[in-house]
């Protein structure tokens, strides 16, 4: 039998090599602008055309290379970083490895030219899919200017694979803002296609943070500083009341190098226990600073994951700095002891009265006829009560195609009475069927006559828009206007009119009819939080999910209270769409009883 393993020929290699550092025009910016870094530069710039597809060019005025350093650069394991395995547990440079402008080098054109101080000539190198076409002296400023071209160019597989502009340029934007934010003391610029993005000049933290976030997030940090023998955790955290209901302000920085950490954003996130609700997330920038010796980023291509030799004091640690910090500054209890409920009294100012609150959860009219008082047992409110505490344990599964009969034959069951709907804490309605009764989740059932309406408008058919008396301003991340701009055009089918897209905010003049004024931020969150976790998604999926998630924010809340008219709208409504058992996210929206069921109860 011949022999059938052979070595991959050079290019072959260099390109499967490529696809581990280099997944998208983003991986490229990452990858220069570290570089830049490691250069020593105090100013870089950032340009990019057709979301880096077809540039992308970074320049700075760093210590530039060398003609042999500059040839050196592209070739694969070449750095200027390590010597020794050694040297891997010691790393204080963004890149090591000599694998990034390899990467670039296979799978697009590469133009360079970069001089040092010493020299009064650089060098110019020109290299296509790893071959060097060009290489020769140039004058030019002191420093590296490298231009990327046509992207994946010979590998047509992958550059199919590329999303949308506004998708690659939302991730674009990702990377340059991490590496910004994690050097203040390095200025940044970006434009793309011809438009300027960013100027960022050197500052403190906090300014390059405001920089880059919007000046409307000054009153809204909290300064954090906690040193100890292990680790220095340094930064700012986000008052609780300006929490948000997408995670776009959350970034974690070792050694000034950014990572993801889901161990301790689950610290920050216990820190600020009792303060959030569980749908809202708090906004950080951490900084922590400890010994390269104890952590290894040598454990991912993109290095955007590392190990702590003492993770579990590192979680310690972080979770202690946020909560002091929370503390401190008067947000959070500094004391956290445990103590017995009977003493949790609620403080009052002075002057004020003292009572018990009185809830009542029933109208009393409903049981008043002809000027006569009708006595209710209480044994007969343990009894319905009973009832719909059992309708939580059943398990009702997926609708069978025998329950459809209730949405054709639904007016014929529902008695022509003013009372054939009763609102049950102010969070169901139950109502009469011919052949039981039903429970309906008032806010679920909106929710699915939302989301169907919505659908319904991103297939052509436009939502009417109120406008608003007084427009909304909406603070948010220049990452995050950028791809509230790619969804526009969704935006004004759903009923979403944007006035305005600034720097760090956009103006909303227009809002569904559905939709609360007050409630525009919160929409405006919720919509790029549903097409962030989408947008890789085919259309059909991620209209899905805009609808979903925009009928989840409309919808009427539970405990509102609901006049008979408004209960008996909503159960039309809901029996009118195609599915009306089920909400979007697959939760129920009716429980159905039978009267065998109940005769059941009573042993009949």
């Amino acid at each position: 039998m011949p022999d059938i393993i052979q070595l991959l020929p050079g290019p072959v290699a260099d390109q499967i090599a490529a696809g581990e550092v280099i997944q998208r025009p983003a991986s490229v910016v990452k990858e220069l602008l570290e570089n830049s870094i490691d250069a020593g530069s105090e100013r870089v710039s950032l340009i990019v055309k057709d979301a880096g597809k077809t540039l992308i060019q970074v320049v700075d005025n760093g210590s530039g290379m060398s003609e042999v350093d500059g040839r050196m650069c592209f070739e694969r394991h070449a750095t200027s970083k390590i010597r020794t395995a050694d040297d891997l547990f010691s790393i204080q440079t963004k890149g090591f490895r000599g694998e990034a402008m390899a990467s670039i080098a296979a799978i697009a054109h590469v133009e360079m030219r970069s001089r040092t101080e010493d020299l009064e000539l650089g060098t110019e190198i020109v290299i296509e899919g790893s071959k060097v076409q060009k290489q020769e002296p140039c004058s030019c400023a002191v420093g590296t200017n490298i231009s990327i071209r046509n992207l994946f160019f010979n590998v047509p597989a992958r550059r199919k694979f590329l999303k949308s502009d506004p998708v690659e340029m939302r991730h674009i934007i990702e990377e340059f803002t991490r590496v910004a934010m994690a050097h203040p003391a390095i200025s940044f610029e970006m434009a793309h296609n011809g438009n300027d993005l960013f100027d960022l000049p050197i500052a403190k933290l906090k300014q390059r943070i405001l920089h880059i976030s919007g000046r409307k997030f000054e009153q809204r940090l909290v300064p954090v500083e906690e040193k100890t023998d292990i680790a220095t955790v340094s930064g700012f955290v986000g008052k609780p009341e300006f929490a948000r209901k997408t995670r776009g302000e959350q970034y974690f920085f070792v050694n000034e190098r950014f990572i993801k950490s889901a161990y301790l954003n689950h610290a920050v996130s216990t820190a600020f226990q009792g303060l959030l609700p569980s749908d809202l997330f708090p906004s950080y920038y951490l900084f922590i600073s400890l010994p390269p010796t104890d952590i290894d980023i040598n454990i991912h291509p993109t290095k955007t994951e590392i190990k702590f030799s003492e993770e579990r004091n590192i979680y310690a640690i972080v979770r202690s700095a946020v909560k002091h910090s929370l503390g401190q500054f008067n947000i959070a209890p500094s004391l956290d002891f445990e103590q017995e409920t009977a003493f949790n009294v609620p403080l009052v100012k002075k002057g004020a009265s003292i009572a018990p609150p009185i809830r009542v959860d029933f109208d009393p009219s409903s049981f008043l006829a002809a000027g006569t008082r009708t006595q209710v047992k209480s044994e007969d409110w343990k009894e319905l009560h009973a009832i719909t505490q059992e309708a939580k344990h059943f398990d009702i599964g997926p609708p069978l195609q025998s329950e459809q009969r209730v949405s054709p034959d639904w007016s014929e069951e529902r008695p022509n009475s003013a009372l054939s709907t009763y609102q049950l804490h102010n969070k169901y309605i139950l109502a009469h069927l011919r052949s039981g009764f039903t429970i309906v989740d008032q806010r679920r059932a909106h929710e699915r006559i939302l989301f169907e309406e919505l659908m319904a408008s991103l297939k052509g058919h436009k939502i009417a828009s109120q406008q608003l008396l007084f427009p909304t301003e909406v603070s948010l991340g220049r990452s995050e206007i950028v791809l509230l701009q790619s969804m526009e055009k969704d935006l004004e089918l759903l009923g979403v009119q944007i006035g305005a897209f600034n720097e760090d905010h956009v103006v909303v003049q227009g809002l569904p009819p559905q939709a609360e004024e007050s409630g525009a931020e919160d929409l405006i969150c919720g919509l790029l939080e549903a097409e962030k976790n989408s947008a890789d998604e085919l259309g059909t999926v991620r209209q899905e999910k805009l609808a979903a998630r925009m009928a989840k924010s409309m919808a009427i809340p539970m405990g509102k209270k609901l006049g008979t008219e408004e209960m008996n709208d909503i159960i039309d409504r809901l029996f009118a769409c195609d599915m009306p058992y089920y909400t979007a996210s697959g939760k129920p929206t009716v429980i159905t009883f039978s009267l065998e069921e109940l005769d059941k109860r009573f042993d009949r």
